[in-house]
């Protein structure tokens, strides 16, 4: 059936176990991935207080608002996960926060254009052989769509409602 060999079920006398996936966290990651968020120190009204959002009971990020999503992904993710995943996750996943970084850059390059929608089109076929189809909602595929908005309308900052 073409079933990757670290995705097989085993079984242990009369049980049968699926094998964690590539992107499952064991909780001494889970603890390190809060931990260091949870020493994070931004500058004042960058974000929210980074460290009130992680709650080290749950090892879960709670109340995080749009604005926190967007530094998060653009800015902390990358350190965060730096030794949690294997090293082909991690890559992927720094790639597609890279991506970000470059579209909400306040200058950017037409002549990049194209090169960054073949990008962002390699980099979800690459995450697509880690993450569950499950994953790849309609918000996920929008993503795509995000060069040819920055065509047409101008930069990302000039949109942003966070000033508001």
């Amino acid at each position: 059936m073409n079933i990757r060999e670290e995705l097989a079920s085993r079984e242990v006398g009369k049980h049968t176990y699926l094998p964690a996936t590539c992107y499952t966290l064991s909780k001494i990651e889970k603890i390190s991935f809060c931990e260091c968020l949870k020493g994070v120190k931004v500058p004042q009204s960058y974000s929210s207080n980074v460290k009130s959002l992680v709650s080290m009971n749950d090892l879960k990020l709670i109340g995080l608002k749009s604005h926190d999503c967007h530094v998060l992904m653009q800015q902390l993710l990358l350190v965060a996960i730096r030794g949690i995943f294997p090293k082909n996750v991690r890559h992927r996943i720094t790639r597609l926060c890279s991506f970000f970084n470059s579209i909400c850059n306040k200058e950017i390059d037409s002549q990049k254009f194209d090169e960054l929608e073949e990008e962002i089109i390699i980099i979800l076929c690459q995450l697509e052989m880690f993450f569950p189809p499950s994953f790849f909602d309609i918000m996920v595929h929008l993503i795509v769509h995000l060069i040819r908005e920055i065509k047409l309308c101008g930069p990302v900052y000039m949109r942003w409602m966070y000033p508001v």
